[in-house]
C-alpha cells in the first residue's frame, strides 16, 4: 500500500510540475529577432508597434514620453481582438 501511495504521489508531482512547465513555456518569449514587439528607426524618426502593425513617425515626441497615441492603439487592437473573439 506504501508503494502503491508513493507512486501516485510521484505521479501527481510529475504532472503538476509539467502543467507548471507548460504555463511557464507560454508566457516566457524566445528571445528570437521574429518575437520583437517593437522598433524604434532613429535615422527614419519612425517607431513600429509590430503586435498591431502601427508605425508613426513621431519618435522624439514618443521618447520624451508622450505615447498617448500608441497606447490609444493598442487598446483600439485588444478591444477588436475581443470582439472577434466574442463573435466566434
Amino acid at each position: 500500500m506504501k508503494v502503491l501511495k508513493s507512486r501516485l504521489l510521484a505521479a501527481e508531482q510529475e504532472k503538476a510540475a509539467a502543467e507548471r512547465a507548460e504555463e511557464r513555456k507560454s508566457l516566457v518569449s524566445t528571445g528570437d529577432r521574429s518575437a520583437k514587439i517593437r522598433t524604434y528607426n532613429f535615422p527614419q524618426g519612425r517607431v513600429t508597434d509590430h503586435r498591431i502593425n502601427f508605425t508613426t513617425y513621431r519618435l522624439q515626441e514618443i521618447l520624451d514620453g508622450n505615447i498617448t497615441e500608441i497606447i490609444e492603439q493598442l487598446k483600439i487592437a485588444e478591444q477588436q481582438e475581443l470582439l472577434a473573439a466574442a463573435t466566434k
